[in-house]
């Protein structure tokens, strides 16, 4: 049995796919006529109903998501920075401890 090869959906397509199964409301019907895994879709009707704002104190709205990734990605980098001038200050006040010929 070959596998099918994975498929990429753009959020317009997320959207309109949420859109009909909230209008339907049969999500495991809409997702077999689709040929969509019902999971999937349910993630995207959940992922959807975050991004609404429905809940504000629950989980992260797709931009506060990204928001979260850059940041973290920000701070992996002042981490690596700090760390750095950390031993450069050591290897120049091991420098300056040496006596003067």
């Amino acid at each position: 049995m070959s596998q099918r090869a994975r498929r990429s959906f753009n959020p317009e397509q997320k959207s309109d796919a949420v859109r009909l199964v909230k209008r339907v409301g049969n999500l495991s019907r809409f997702a077999r006529d689709l040929d969509i895994n019902p999971n999937m879709l349910r993630e995207w009707v959940k992922q959807a109903s975050i991004d609404t704002g429905k809940d504000p104190a629950g989980p992260l709205t797709s931009e506060g998501r990204g928001e979260l990734t850059r940041l973290r990605r920000e701070t992996r980098t002042r981490q690596m920075e700090r760390d750095f001038l950390k031993k450069a200050a050591t290897f120049f006040a091991k420098e300056q401890v040496r006596p003067v010929s």
